[in-house]
């Protein structure tokens, strides 16, 4: 090994390998698995090669590992047959088996919850004739798209997160994670883009974050007060890649503000690159910004690892090769943001943590791994 390779090893060890904690909770690195969605779960059930899955990259040094998307009870968000549901005694069943397989591979796990809003196309998914529902009918270019949803749809969607939340706790999860980015349900109201309502949530920053801030409140009340609830959200939408929630760090603030009050414990801020600034004058990113405006935990994430970052909707067929993490290390050795997030790269290597604090040489991402599950 040479002395680079050896130096940046020890700097992993002490600044990748320390204990974090979200409301309570020990995790034992600053290591956490990105969710990334696979498709492996025919009928929404996730099987004995999912739980395999997971607790392989738990066994290879992750602390916790944030599950990929998975729907919500609500038949208007199921938009494949094969992507799992965190609703249902046989798709609960199989998660209660990739949480207990996790765990004895001694890493931490949270569920993402997750409705896709208008990026489910009419007709598709298990439930074909339900609407596509979203703020104000409108895919994210724009367009007309399924309809507006109603004050019932609102709460019926709010009450299938809080129900997704409780059976987490019940099956012994460590917390849940609700998807708040990317250009999906969350995120459209967010996103002045595809939130043209005029009622109370529409308008001004503020009032579009009204259903966010209901949607933690409804998780929050759902489980007990130790149970850890993080948001993730991001400036980006897929098609949208220039899209912003906030402009300033003003305007971030007024965005996390009624989320952190809500009951988020930990922030998840996606960026494609996490080694950009996110505004002018300062070199912190998103999940820099985050910290020091919440003074929650936050997450960061961004092509962790790879030598090109995520790029367009063919991003994670894109073909990057490895790069070293001296920049990842810089920042948290700052105290930037407490823990980073790992996608493709550990899809390529399942051992990715603990070899980057050994100086081991990491396994390239290449296409070709999405056709399995390893």
């Amino acid at each position: 090994m040479n002395d680079r390779r050896t130096a940046t090893a020890e700097r992993a060890a002490q600044l990748l390998a320390r204990p974090s904690a979200i409301n309570g909770l020990d995790l034992r690195n600053r290591v956490v698995m990105a969710p990334m969605t696979r498709e492996f779960s025919p009928g929404g059930v996730p099987d004995a090669d999912v739980a395999a899955y997971y607790a392989r990259r738990a066994a290879g040094g992750v602390g916790l590992i944030v599950t990929e998307g998975t729907y919500i009870g609500h038949e208007s968000t199921w938009a494949s047959a094969r992507i799992p549901r965190f609703h249902g005694e046989e798709q609960l069943e199989g998660w209660r088996r990739v949480a207990e397989a996790v765990h004895e591979a001694g890493g931490a796990i949270f569920p993402q919850l997750w409705h896709v809003g208008a990026t489910r196309d009419p007709g598709t998914g298990p439930v074909p004739d339900a609407d596509v529902l979203s703020p104000s009918g409108l895919a994210l270019d724009g367009s007309p798209k399924g309809r507006a949803m109603t004050r019932a749809d609102i709460d019926e969607v709010l009450a299938a997160y809080a129900e997704s939340a409780a059976a987490a706790e019940r099956l012994g999860f460590d917390g849940v994670e609700i998807h708040g980015a990317h250009g999906y349900l969350i995120d459209e109201f967010l996103w002045a883009g595809t939130n043209h309502r005029t009622d109370s949530y529409g308008g001004e920053l503020a009032s579009r974050t009204r259903f966010a801030a209901e949607v933690v409140a409804a998780v929050r009340g759902a489980v007990s007060p130790d149970f850890p609830v993080t948001f993730r959200f991001s400036q980006w939408k897929g098609g949208a890649y220039d899209a912003r929630l906030a402009e300033n760090p003003g305007e971030l603030e007024q965005l996390l503000a009624p989320l952190a009050a809500a009951g988020v414990d930990a922030f998840h801020a996606s960026t494609r690159r996490y080694w950009l600034p996110e505004f002018d004058g300062s070199d912190l990113n998103l999940a820099g910004w985050t910290k020091k405006l919440t003074g929650r935990p936050v997450i960061s994430v961004g092509s962790v690892g790879l030598d090109k970052e995520f790029m367009g909707p063919e991003g994670m067929a894109f073909q990057p090769g490895t790069t070293g993490i001296e920049k990842l290390l810089d920042r948290m050795e700052g105290d930037e943001f407490d823990m980073i997030a790992v996608g493709r790269s550990l899809i390529a290597d399942p051992d990715w943590p603990s070899r980057i604090v050994k100086g081991e040489q990491t396994n390239p991402f290449s296409a070709q791994l999405l056709g399995a599950l390893h």
